[in-house]
Formats: C-alpha cells, sequence, structure tokens
C-alpha cells in the first residue's frame, strides 16, 4: 500500500497524496465532472465520464488491491486538487506496463500538485517491483504537460494521428513512456 506524504507547495500550503479509497468515489465523480469542464486536455467532456458511484467504487477497490494498479488523491484543505489513475494490463505478458492519466483542478495549474502526482506514481513503480514501463498518451498541443513530462524521463514514441475529436476538430496525441 502506498504511504500518504504531505508535500509542502507554494503559499504554505501542504498538499496530500494518499491512495483513494473506495468512500472517495462520490468525490472523485464531482472532481472529474469538476475538471471536464476546466479543460478539453482530458479524455472526456462534461457529462461524458460515465461512471456510477458503485462502478468507481469498484474501480477503487481494484486498484487498493491490486499490485499493477493505481489510484491516488491529492488534496490541499480536504478539498480535492488532483486524481492520477494508472492501470497495467492482467495477463502476465502485459502486466509490466500500463497507461495513467492524471488531471488537476484548473485553481491548482502551476502549483507543482501535477509534478508530485507523477513524482508518486513513479516512486510506486519503483518500489514495486512489478511495473517496469510507465505510459501515457498527451495532446501533442499541450504544451505544459508534455514539458512536465519531459522532465521527469518520459520520452515521445509515437504519434496518433486525428486521436481525440471534440466538436468536429481533431487533435494528434504523442504515445510517450517511460521505463523503470
Amino acid at each position: 500500500m502506498l504511504q500518504t506524504r504531505g508535500h509542502r507547495i507554494d503559499r504554505g500550503d501542504i498538499l496530500i497524496i494518499r491512495q483513494a479509497v473506495p468512500n472517495d468515489a462520490p468525490r472523485a465523480i464531482a472532481f472529474a465532472e469538476a475538471t471536464s469542464r476546466e479543460s478539453d486536455f482530458l479524455s472526456f467532456g462534461p457529462g461524458e465520464f460515465g461512471y456510477s458511484e458503485a462502478q468507481e467504487r469498484a474501480f477503487i477497490h481494484n486498484c487498493e488491491s491490486s499490485s499493477s494498479r493505481l489510484f491516488i488523491v491529492g488534496e490541499v484543505d480536504d478539498e480535492l486538487m488532483a486524481v492520477l489513475t494508472f492501470t497495467a494490463g492482467d495477463r502476465p505478458r502485459h502486466r509490466h506496463a500500463g497507461e495513467f492519466g492524471v488531471s488537476v483542478r484548473r485553481a491548482a495549474w502551476g502549483r507543482t500538485i501535477g509534478s508530485l502526482m507523477v513524482d508518486t506514481l513513479i516512486a510506486w513503480a519503483q518500489d514495486g517491483g512489478v511495473i517496469t514501463k510507465i505510459n501515457l498518451r498527451v495532446r501533442t498541443d499541450h504544451a505544459r504537460a508534455i514539458a512536465l513530462y519531459k522532465r521527469k524521463g518520459f520520452a515521445i514514441e509515437g504519434t496518433l494521428a486525428r486521436a481525440v475529436r471534440i466538436n468536429g476538430e481533431y487533435f494528434d496525441q504523442f504515445a510517450m513512456g517511460l521505463q523503470i
């Protein structure tokens, strides 16, 4: 199990990063809906998250009991500011590699919260002994995120043309990876 850690961020605030628990499901769903209204860089838009509370609880429980899945939350003053999920394959040939997604509330952009969430994922993978490859997809026009991932050691491994469609407009994505 991941250890809960506090990180001092700007303005003297403390960011608490911890493993999600099933009781976080309602807050996680509300967070997903809120962030979907704040950014077009997510894989879903407003009203498209599509998980019921029961499904979200089950997903979190599955992550809690797995050595190849992770669901972490970042809180400041008990307010959910960031969520990161990582899932790897279940079969032996694919269990070592998985993909993550991270989202941060707009009010917390630029406060190193996303960076600390990614650091936590990388440390978890290094300590766990199961995950040897972390993958992600990011829109090619999301310069801040790409710069963050490159600083963390991720490399662009390819481009997925027309991978995202929003309001009839297509966007390419980079496939990026980090070997642990």
